[in-house]
Formats: C-alpha cells, sequence, structure tokens
C-alpha cells in the first residue's frame, strides 16, 4: 500500500472539505488505484467543473474508470467520493450534456451521475462483503467513517425538481443510512422512496428503494408492479443457487479482495 498520510487530514466523519482543499491538498500520486496511483486524477477531477458539459460528462467517466474496479475500494476511491461529495452543490453541475437534436441542457444533469457514482461506491463499501473483509480493508473502513459528511451533500438533493437528480440522491442515501449514526435517517427516505416507486420504471431504482422499504420493515405490496415481482422472485433463486454453490460446487473466485 502508499503512503496514505497526503489525505487522512480529511477524514472529518460530519464534515466535508471545500472542493479546492482536497484537491490541491491531497497527494494524489502516492495513493493506489487499480491500474497503479491517482497521479492523473487531479486533472480529471478539475474537469469535472468545466464550463463545457461535454466535458464535465467526460471527466466523471474517465475519474470513474480510474478508480472503479470489480467493486473494491481503493486508497484513492475515498478522496475521490469526497471530491464528488464536495462540489454536488456547485453550480456547474446542474446541468449535463447539451441533447443532441436542441442546443438546450439535456435532462441529465452532471450531479445525478456524481450522485450515481457516489451511490455505487456506497453500495460496494456496505453490502458486498463481510465483516471479516472489513477488518483486512482500511480503505473501506475509512470510507464507512464518512457517511455522515457524505450524506450531508446527498441529503438536499433527496426532493430535487429533477427526477433523475432526486432519484439518484434516494439511491445513493439508501446504503449511507446503514451507518448507526443515520439511521434515523431513514424515516425521512421513506417517502421519498414511495415517491419514486409511484413515478419511476427505472429497474436498479425500483429494487433499491423496495428492498430498502422491505429491510427497513414496511410492507410494500401495494407498490410493487408484476416486473418487480419477477425481479424480486429472480433475485431469491439467484441467491438459492449461490447458497448452492457455495455449499456444493467449486464457488467461483479464490482470491480475496482487492483484486
Amino acid at each position: 500500500m502508499t503512503n496514505r498520510v497526503s489525505w487522512t487530514k480529511y477524514l472529518y466523519p460530519d464534515r466535508l472539505p471545500h472542493c479546492q482543499e482536497l484537491l490541491e491538498g491531497t497527494d494524489w500520486a502516492s495513493l493506489a488505484t487499480p491500474y497503479g496511483t491517482g497521479e492523473s486524477l487531479p486533472a480529471a477531477l478539475g474537469r469535472l467543473l468545466d464550463p463545457n458539459p461535454a466535458a464535465r460528462a467526460a471527466a466523471v467517466k474517465d475519474v470513474s474508470d480510474e478508480v472503479d474496479h470489480q467493486n473494491t475500494i481503493y486508497e484513492a476511491t475515498v478522496p475521490v467520493a469526497l471530491y464528488f461529495a464536495a462540489i454536488l452543490n456547485h453550480p456547474a453541475t446542474e446541468v449535463g450534456d447539451l441533447d443532441h437534436d436542441a442546443d438546450v441542457p439535456s435532462r441529465h444533469p452532471t450531479r445525478a451521475s456524481l450522485l450515481n457514482r457516489l451511490g455505487a461506491t456506497a453500495y460496494d463499501a456496505e453490502y458486498l462483503f463481510g465483516e471479516g473483509f472489513l477488518q483486512a480493508c482500511p480503505d473501506t473502513r475509512a470510507f464507512r467513517s464518512l457517511r455522515p459528511a457524505i450524506y450531508s451533500a446527498v441529503q438536499p438533493f433527496l426532493g430535487h425538481d429533477n427526477a433523475k437528480v432526486r432519484d439518484e440522491a434516494l439511491v445513493a442515501a439508501i446504503p449511507l443510512t446503514e451507518d448507526p449514526r443515520l439511521t434515523t435517517h431513514r424515516a425521512e427516505l421513506v417517502e421519498h422512496a414511495r415517491h419514486l416507486l409511484t413515478t419511476s420504471s427505472n429497474r436498479y431504482h425500483r429494487d433499491c428503494a423496495l428492498n430498502a422499504l422491505n429491510a427497513w420493515g414496511y410492507d410494500t405490496s401495494d407498490l410493487e408492479n408484476a416486473n418487480d415481482i419477477a425481479s424480486r422472485e429472480l433475485q431469491a433463486r439467484l441467491a438459492d443457487f449461490d447458497y448452492w454453490l457455495a455449499n456444493h460446487g467449486t464457488g467461483g473466485g479464490t482470491e480475496d479482495p482487492p483484486f
């Protein structure tokens, strides 16, 4: 592992650093990524606030490609997530790419893409591996320690006028509230989840909302449609198959993360 001194000074569970402070004060070249070090990340992160919406969209992809690999949290993943959270309320993230057929902002703001990536990281840190893995992975533990700060950045967008932003904010908030310090916030997510289920056809978003409500003890029978039921039944079959493999089959891969 590489030197982690350069960015741990920003690990305040209830406070986000300013984006510029984080960008300039982090020794990105000392942080591990799936492909080496994060020396190229400052330039890509800086483009997330570029006036050109196409440049911002490309920057989201460039940064994600640099730190995302097989659902693993790396050293550079944590300050990247902090930076994403720190710029959520920046005016530049309010709009996204221009529509192909009209010179007007699209309905997919950069902000929605940032929330999507935060949600994916939060999901990976929370649900994919057991406590034994967590004890051996300081980078995942570091992300988990920052969940209140990241939630504070996501929360204002739960009621956003743009449906894409609003739904991505909810999907990001759900795994963050697994933090014991945030479980009281689940009550405010319930109505947002119910609203999503009456307005969205996105399969992943619907599964996240339904799974959360069921896990929190809410009856979702009046919110499910035929596709939801089919998805739930498929998930149950896949879970049974995974259980069978773990106990009777070869069990798949043998490597421990990070991969």
